[in-house]
């Protein structure tokens, strides 16, 4: 049956329409996130190359590594004021920081070797050595959980006693971000080499189990199997930032990617945390410049009972 043609205009038009309704009606993904108006503000410029940024709940500092410093006397470790005044802590780089949830301890990874600092700056304390070190996490219960892209391999060790343990080994390609659930019941690990955030439940006894390819990172057309998955911030709600190839990728707890935020600038994205006193900034680093931005959303403030409110000085 042929369709007159002013019938065919009128069934095209009322399908585009309808098209624009359904779309208009959708909810941005990231709107219960970013605020509108708000952009990336630089807040440390000059660098080599900024890595391992890291946030104490209680002050809202920011602990940071400069990587590649132009002159070598600055290859250190750092914290960023809120109000913006960067201090150097300690004489060599991290690739990885996190602060301890009692307010008094820096653990940081870089060169092979898991240390602890007391803060503010403080004697250095080896609690492992000779094994792969790119990021980590602490928990509450004293379990340094270790990725070491050069081996494949997720590490544990226990603050305590210095017990070292490997978890896992082998299936994820180059594991390098890491970060904790709000409950700290799922340990999340981005594959640098790879697509997936791979996500697994933490046993009482440190050990994982439940292992899975939970989120799919968007991956650069020239290079579709590999996302560039590198540092990661988790917020409140239990959504992971994950800083990749492409800009900072977002992701609902059911493993759903919200959205892509640009890179600021052509240079790579490697690490983020919230930051601030309130947790609501969002900070990442992109090259030799350290961003944040204002948002909607908090970051985790993880707290070992009894040091609630505690505070500690840095210089």
């Amino acid at each position: 049956m042929k369709i007159p043609r002013c019938t065919l205009a009128l069934l095209i038009g009322f399908i585009c329409f309808t098209t624009h309704l359904i779309r208009a009606e959708e909810p941005d993904k990231l709107a219960a996130i970013l605020i509108p108006g708000e952009d990336w503000h630089p807040v440390v410029e000059g660098l080599g190359f900024a890595d391992g940024l890291s946030c104490d709940a209680t002050n809202g500092n920011i602990f940071f590594s400069d990587l590649k410093p132009k002159d070598p006397a600055n290859l250190a470790t750092y914290v960023l004021r809120p109000e913006g005044d960067k201090i150097k802590l300690f004489n060599g780089a991290h690739s990885g920081t996190r602060p301890g949830g009692d307010y008094k301890t820096l653990f940081a990874v870089g060169n092979k070797k898991l240390v602890s600092f007391v803060l503010p700056n403080g004697p250095e304390t080896v609690l492992a050595e000779n094994i792969g070190t790119n990021d980590l996490v602490v928990t509450r219960d004293g379990h340094a959980y270790l990725t070491g892209n050069g081996k494949g391999q997720v590490t544990m060790v226990d603050i305590k006693t210095k017990e070292l343990k490997i978890v896992d080994s082998g299936s994820i390609k180059n594991p390098n971000g890491i970060g904790l659930s709000p409950d700290q019941k799922t340990l999340l690990v981005s594959d640098y080499g790879g697509i997936h955030v791979w996500t697994f439940t933490i046993q009482p006894d440190g050990s994982l189990t439940d292992k899975k390819p939970a989120m799919t990172m968007m991956a650069p057309e020239k290079k579709p199997d590999v996302a560039g998955g590198d540092g990661m911030a988790i917020d409140a709600a239990g959504r992971a930032y994950v800083t990749t190839a492409l800009g900072l990728q977002i992701f609902a707890p059911t493993g759903e990617l919200l959205g892509i935020l640009p890179k600021p600038k052509n240079a790579p994205l490697v690490s983020c945390t919230f930051g601030g006193t309130a947790l609501n900034y969002l900070y990442i680093s992109n090259g030799d410049t350290i961003y944040r931005r204002k948002t909607r959303v908090s970051g985790v403030s993880f707290v070992q009972t009894g040091t609630e409110g505690k505070k500690v000085s840095v210089p």
